[in-house]
């Protein structure tokens, strides 16, 4: 009897984030689990109850979906193998029966309700919105009678016996989700010309500077950094980390480059993986590829410390070795550090 994987998503069904799992091939034959909420779909991939779990991380209008930030830079450590860019575009639903005019009460996510404020203004100014976990949690709320109607998508209907009373509405033409299909920490991909790095680093204590020593580790060597988001660590005011895409496979040698520079210079990072871009042509005619880092390029003193250490790290990514290890050393580094534990690990092969 064979095993069907399962992957969880956040529910319930009807949400967006099902409908952007269900075009990835792993859906075909998977299992698929709704979970409650963003942590509660990666803690299952955590458990082993899942083999990955789909989340959204970014949308055009709105920006980025912090709690996935968050949940992805700290815990035990996942890793990101494919992304899914969905086409957003909402419907009101409402009970079988329910006008525009019996409409006092409206539910949605937080993000829905930034991409149809207008909307709303104009055909709904006097009613009461109040958040909702999901978009399928605010259907699932209409059917049960807790609020009048909700914005979802329009197949989202169909499963909790509702109507789509208005469809397409979206204040801004042409809005778009990016998901993230994380799991356990493997081997990463192969290069394929159309890829994405991603990556958590955290910032030495502050001193002038700190941020523009980071992005230049990208920008000397040709590499376009695609995202950049700062996140609060938690441990005190002004204390942040940055969330950061980079275009490009870690075994490109100018992005194998730009990691362990950025591994040098910070006291802490978290190797998210590189996987294949959402909607890129993957291409042959691929770029310089590097094998295991070599100890002793671009440095004439690379032999020892920090370089070392760098390009051990970035090999343990590239074999997809799991472990814990010390974080990377600042460059600038007058006194003695803490040791913590190394977050970047690389992930499977799908």
């Amino acid at each position: 009897m064979t095993v069907r994987a399962r992957y969880t998503y956040l529910g319930p069904e009807g949400t967006f984030t099902e409908a952007a799992l269900r075009t990835l091939p792993e859906a075909a034959d998977g299992e698929l689990i709704p979970a409650a909420s963003v942590a509660a779909a990666l803690d299952a991939v955590r458990r082993g109850d899942a083999a990955g779990a789909l989340v959204p991380i970014e949308n055009s209008v709105e920006g980025a979906v912090t709690t996935t930030l968050d949940e992805l830079a700290t815990g035990s450590p996942l890793m990101i193998y494919r992304e899914v860019v969905l086409p957003i575009s909402f419907a009101l639903l409402v009970r079988p029966g329910t006008t525009l005019d019996d409409v006092k009460t409206v539910t949605g996510h937080p993000v829905a309700q930034a991409q149809v404020r207008r909307w709303l203004a104009a055909n709904l100014p006097h009613a009461e919105w109040e958040s909702a976990s999901s978009n399928g949690e605010g259907a699932r709320l209409v059917r049960d009678g807790r609020y009048d109607c909700a914005f979802a998508g329009a197949f989202a209907a169909a499963p909790y016996g509702l109507d789509a009373l208005v469809t397409d509405i979206n204040d801004t033409a042409g809005a778009t989700t990016r998901f993230v299909l994380a799991g356990r920490p493997g081997r990463i991909t192969a290069p394929t010309s159309a890829d994405k790095t991603s990556i958590v680093a955290w910032l030495d204590d502050d001193h002038p500077g700190a941020l523009l020593e980071l992005l230049r580790e990208w920008a000397v060597r040709g590499v376009t950094l695609m995202r950049v988001e700062s996140r609060p660590t938690g441990e005190g005011l002004g204390q942040y980390c940055f969330s950061i895409d980079a275009e490009g496979h870690a075994r490109d040698r100018a992005v194998g480059e730009a990691l362990m520079g950025v591994y040098r210079r910070c006291p802490k990072v978290r190797f998210l993986g590189s996987y294949p871009r959402a909607g890129a042509e993957a291409s042959t005619d691929a770029g310089p590829v590097a094998g295991r880092p070599d100890r002793t390029v671009g440095h004439p003193t690379a032999a020892g410390g920090r370089f070392v250490e760098a390009a051990d790290w970035l090999g343990r990514c590239l074999d997809g070795v799991s472990g814990s290890d010390r974080v990377g050393r600042a460059h600038r580094a007058p006194r003695p550090r803490r040791a913590d534990r190394m977050d970047g690990v690389a992930g499977s092969g799908r």
